[in-house]
């Protein structure tokens, strides 16, 4: 990283910054002195310019249509390697050889089983609880399990603690599952790599053997490496600025948990399968398409356009194929609901309206389609997610709890209420 310097004209002063300048990416200016030197702050809602990070784990061209994970393609990740290896990538730095990769295979797999008492929490929440609500408590709680994986200031712990929630993780999330639909916990199998386990331990039932497609497992590894992390979005900065106040790592997670919930970030693939939904044939498009189109009307098309990638999001072209390689392979051709997917993703890549906007089909207009073929409900969408995202966050927890220039969180604020006044008894009022 190199700097130069960059000027503030602030009313009559003139003030010196330096600006950073990383591997990729636009220069980055240190404000860090702002308000010492001028007595003014920044205004940024939704942090559009601001970096409040340095990170040597993801990077987004949004403009390009670019996603690195230390260095590497997305596309390249996917295609050619599994989930487990991009976790390792993502928590170490650098690709595992051989024997590393077993390791790593080795010690998350022993660590998928959960505190069995945990099993008594589920029996708290109503059956008909959302899966991400279940997940958001049983994460959470998990600091009251694993005691001895919460300093944060012991290496061995956070390591022990960041394997524990990307191995538990699946387990937790099945588990929420089968509470939700009245089914029996199935436990992991050591013998079953990762997303064939969490397949196993969501769709087998105790009567009858399981046998896991590996066409659709290979699918959900894919799945899982497409949403591994997305560099500083809403729900890793929840986990950061968590993280900084020096919280235990399951308490950070679950706080992550509980932003990825929202419906404008991990809950988009739902909300996009409920708008097909609500389409539901092909002759209904061209008076949605003609509601999208219409600035006053307040409908949106949901999974087309990235706030960040302003091109085609490079993760869509991987679940593209992923998604038409699981529908072929179940044989599903004359569903109503893939009918209205395909014949708007034809109008996406081809109607002028769209295409000058660039609003093409996003990783959640695909991986939508593909987890309801795969038997998942639209519930189950979003705890899918947090299954993925997992490592992201741990990762990039792990990066700030080791930065040595790492504060506390704690935005400013425009005060735009009301001035200083005296308070009045309540009899004078």
């Amino acid at each position: 990283m190199s700097a130069t310097s960059g000027s503030f004209h602030i009313d009559d002063k003139t003030v010196e910054f330096p600006v950073k300048v990383g591997t990729l990416g636009p220069p980055v200016v240190d404000i860090g002195q702002l308000y010492g030197k001028t007595g003014t702050f920044t205004f940024d809602p939704g942090f559009m310019s601001t970096a409040a990070c340095e990170s040597k784990i993801t990077y987004i061209d949004g403009d390009e249509g670019i996603l690195l994970h230390r260095g590497y393609p997305i596309d390249q990740l996917a295609e050619h390697g599994d989930f487990l290896e991009a976790c390792y990538l993502l928590l170490y730095g650098e690709l595992p050889t051989v024997a590393q990769k077993a390791d790593f295979d080795y010690r998350i797999t022993r660590h998928t089983m959960v505190h069995d008492q945990m099993n008594r929490f589920f029996s708290g929440f109503r059956r008909d609880a959302h899966p991400m609500a279940v997940m958001v408590g049983c994460v959470g709680a998990l600091a009251a399990f694993y005691h001895d994986s919460t300093d944060i200031s012991d290496p061995q712990q956070r390591m022990i603690a960041s394997l524990r929630m990307i191995a538990k993780m699946p387990t937790i999330a099945a588990m929420a599952y089968k509470y939700n639909i009245g089914q029996p916990f199935v436990y992991p199998k050591n013998d079953l790599d990762y997303a064939s386990n969490f397949l196993r331990m969501c769709f087998a039932v105790p009567c009858e053997e399981y046998k896991v497609n590996p066409v659709l497992a290979r699918a959900l590894d894919r799945i899982f490496i497409l949403h591994a992390d997305h560099e500083q979005n809403a729900s890793t900065s929840t986990v950061r600025l968590a993280g900084s106040t020096g919280a235990n790592p399951f308490a950070c997670i679950a706080a992550g948990i509980a932003a990825l919930w929202g419906p404008a970030h991990g809950g988009a693939n739902e909300i996009c399968l409920r708008m097909l939904m609500d389409i539901g044939t092909v002759d209904r498009i061209p008076h949605f398409i003609a509601r999208a189109k219409d600035k006053n009307d307040p409908f949106r098309l949901m999974g087309f356009g990235h706030r960040v990638y302003k091109n085609f999001d490079p993760r869509a072209k991987i679940m593209h194929k992923t998604c038409h390689e699981v529908l072929n392979e179940l044989g599903i051709k004359d569903d109503p609901l893939l009918d209205v997917a395909i014949e708007l993703e034809r109008i996406a890549l081809h109607d002028e309206y769209f295409v000058e906007r660039k609003l093409y089909p996003n990783v959640d207009f695909y991986s939508g389609i593909t987890l309801k073929a795969m038997g998942f409900p639209t519930t189950m969408f979003t705890s899918l997610f947090a299954v993925a995202r997992t490592v992201g966050w741990i990762a990039q927890w792990k990066e700030m709890i080791e930065d040595p220039n790492q504060k506390i969180g704690r935005p400013r604020q425009l005060y735009t209420g009301a001035p200083s006044r005296e308070y009045m008894p309540i009899s004078k009022r």
